[in-house]
């Protein structure tokens, strides 16, 4: 048994948990190194706090990281023996990838067991049973192919996921090439872990690739990856994403990047719906209906045309009826792209099921060294609230207390102090309620972008906003997703979703494409003292933390000075 070594990191826990020390010289590399197979739970100042969990094994073996690699991690690093029985659950869970296995043969799927204790054990569950076909012999069972992602979204559940190498439909034939100049005269080319992670997903056409995710921060080239895979498969392809917004920007970038033609590409929104060879739509339109009881107007697009890739944008973001719709995919290639893997509503487990599991994850700070994205530094300005503003908080029902706390009057000034203190860099100011950006874009003389802003003028804002003729702009929750503004070099967050780590990962990543000059970024975000504001604040520091950012905190009159 390994002696106590007080000079590591971490402290392995019987529950699965990790603690690790933040001022330990060996933080970064134990960060690093457990980002590959644990999830962060929690963030303080000094000591963070991992899982090891089952998804979190499974997505590790997914990308090669086998339970040796894992339980050497976890010794190299300890301050203390790791549990016996930790390491004998991680070889467990690792061991339960892949001997379930979804193939096709002659007649059509099947799922094959590596042995018929396995198989017995699975086909008595009854949610298992009821999709599950003819018995074939002690291994096997025939699926039908309606079954097959209902199926996978079963055993996972059941401890057990399957590899599914029963391969895909090949579409409708679509040549793509990516330019080695852009239409607008620029050189372009992938980046190296744009070309693996594509490459990772496609796995030569063979029937490990084909479905999965891609978790890249945001600014890094998601939607090029997705081009890329686009190129590889050569297939026509249905992009879905969140906005009309980002369906231009996809437009535009497949115009500018690739050998598609205008009559080749087409958008599915609420003004526009074109169905052609790559169609880009929006999750609103496929989920949109005239009532809770009827049906979803638009989820016949999926028919429309033999599909050979869908891509999911932003797949955390999936809502529930088209992973509904996406249970019956199965044959078409899918791939998913995201910055966080972590969804709100805890159904991780449903994107590694019916969309694949992870094929790529390039660390954020990892780009940062390279200089592919910004260095961001990360600060809490804790502001107190005015006598006033503290009393209606201290009377409210805990419904309203958030809201108040999230509309403090007096975040304005420091708004101001922190644009002077910044003056000349291009900037943001995000947030959740409306009265209050309004408010503030008043006080500073900017213009401001809302869910009610029309497309045109969202369009021609942006536009000026890229082009440096606006210097501050107020954004709303529709500036969280897909939206290129690549000149944002400083965001102020004057009020969020609670605890929400995706809308971190989503704000932060505004600004975090490449700089000229510095590459130096700055991320605000103003928190009411001693409020649940300031509660929730440390929920959003989970992800900043996980992703390798220092999180200082600051007291108002610090900045005001």
């Amino acid at each position: 048994m390994t002696a106590y070594r007080p000079e590591n990191p971490l402290i392995v826990q019987g529950d699965h948990t990790v603690l690790v020390e933040v001022d330990n010289p060996r933080y970064p590399e134990a960060r690093d190194r457990l980002a590959r197979f644990a999830e962060l739970v929690k963030s303080p100042e000094h000591i963070h706090t991992y899982r090891v969990s089952p998804l979190s094994v499974w997505n590790a073996c997914s990308v090669g990281v086998d339970a040796d690699d894992i339980t050497a991690t976890l010794r190299d690093l300890s301050k203390y023996p790791v549990p016996a029985h930790v390491e004998t659950s991680v070889r467990d869970l690792a061991s339960r990838y892949g001997r379930l296995t979804l193939r096709r043969d002659a007649d059509g799927l099947v799922l094959e067991a590596a042995d018929d204790l396995l198989m017995e054990e699975v086909s008595r569950r009854a949610r298992v049973a009821a999709l599950l076909g003819e018995r074939l012999s002690a291994t096997a069972f025939r699926v039908y192919p309606d079954d097959r992602g209902r199926l996978k979204q079963e055993l996972v559940k059941a401890g057990y996921p399957a590899e599914d190498l029963a391969g895909y439909t090949a579409g409708e034939p679509l040549a793509i090439d990516l330019r080695s100049v852009t239409r607008g005269g620029m050189e372009f080319g992938l980046r190296e872990y744009q070309q693996s992670a594509a490459a990772a997903f496609h796995a030569s056409g063979t029937a490990r690739g084909g479905s999965g995710v891609v978790v890249l921060p945001c600014g890094a080239g998601k939607t090029i990856v997705g081009m890329a895979a686009m190129a590889q498969v050569g297939a026509s392809t249905l992009i879905l994403t969140t906005s009309v917004t980002s369906v231009r920007q996809w437009v535009r970038e497949l115009l500018d990047k690739t050998s598609l033609h205008e009559d080749q590409v087409g958008e599915y929104s609420g003004g526009t719906k074109e169905v052609r060879p790559v169609t880009v739509a929006t999750y609103q339109i496929l989920t949109h209906r005239n009532g809770k009881e009827a049906d979803f107007t638009h989820l016949k697009l999926f028919d429309e045309r033999d599909w050979g890739l869908i891509v999911y944008d932003e797949v955390h973001l999936l809502p529930a009826p088209v992973f509904q719709v996406t249970a019956g995919l199965q044959a078409r290639r899918r791939l998913g792209l995201t910055a966080t893997l972590v969804r709100e509503d805890g159904h991780e487990d449903d994107v590694f099921a019916l969309i694949g599991p992870k094929k790529a994850d390039v660390p954020w700070k990892v780009l940062e060294g390279q200089g592919w994205i910004a260095s961001a530094t990360c600060t809490e300005v804790r502001v107190p609230m005015p006598r006033d503003v503290r009393m209606e908080y201290a009377v409210a029902g805990q419904r309203e207390k958030f809201r108040i706390a999230s509309e403090n009057p007096a975040k304005a000034e420091v708004v101001r102090a922190i644009l002077q203190q910044h003056e000349g860099e291009p900037a943001l100011v995000i947030g959740m309620y409306l009265d209050q950006l309004k408010e503030i874009a008043r006080d500073l003389d900017v213009p401001i972008l809302t869910g009610s802003t029309g497309q045109a003028k969202r369009d021609r804002i942006y536009e000026d906003f890229r082009d440096g003729k606006i210097p501050v702009l107020a954004v709303s929750k529709v500036a969280n997703f897909a939206v290129d503004l690549p000149d944002a070099s400083l965001a102020i967050q004057v009020s969020g979703t609670f605890g929400s780590r995706q809308e971190e990962a989503q704000r932060l990543g505004r600004i975090l494409r490449p700089k000229s000059g510095g590459n130096q970024a700055h991320f605000y975000t103003l928190v009411s003292h001693e409020t649940v504001e300031q509660e929730f604040a440390m929920n959003r520091q989970l992800f900043l933390c996980e992703q390798g950012y220092e999180y200082h905190i600051a007291d108002a009159d610090e900045v005001l000075r």
